[in-house]
């Protein structure tokens, strides 16, 4: 399932993180379409985490991106994912708001670790 038009990721910040979720079932999958992201974009993927790490409480992935990757990138992964839930959020220095307020989701929200971040009011 895509994300919905009025949640759908929106291009207003410099740069972007988009962490990918998946499973021990999901290995080679995730493996995949990270090596497609290096080649066709030659974005920065992080490692594959496979343990819970910062907010994430599934294993995950982060692909580092910017304004000018956006609306090619955020499209394309929406259809590679093929499944799989994904957080794509704006990079602005202030994480709580990152994973809140500018936070979009493909496919289905999943729980993140807030009490790690200070909210800033």
């Amino acid at each position: 399932m895509s994300a919905t038009p009025e949640f759908y990721p929106v291009n207003c910040h410099k740069a972007y993180h988009a962490h990918i979720y998946f499973d021990q079932q999901s290995v080679q999958q995730v493996t995949d379409i990270c090596m497609q992201i290096e080649d066709q974009f030659g974005l920065k993927v992080g490692r594959m985490h496979q343990k819970l790490v910062g907010p994430h409480r599934r294993w995950s992935v982060q692909v580092l991106f910017s304004h000018r990757d956006f609306d090619v990138f955020v499209p394309w992964l929406d259809s590679a994912r093929e499944g799989l839930d994904v957080l794509v959020h704006g990079v602005t220095g202030d994480e709580y708001k990152d994973h809140t307020d500018y936070a979009y989701w493909l496919g289905q929200p999943v729980d993140l670790d807030l009490s790690i971040f200070t909210e800033r009011l």
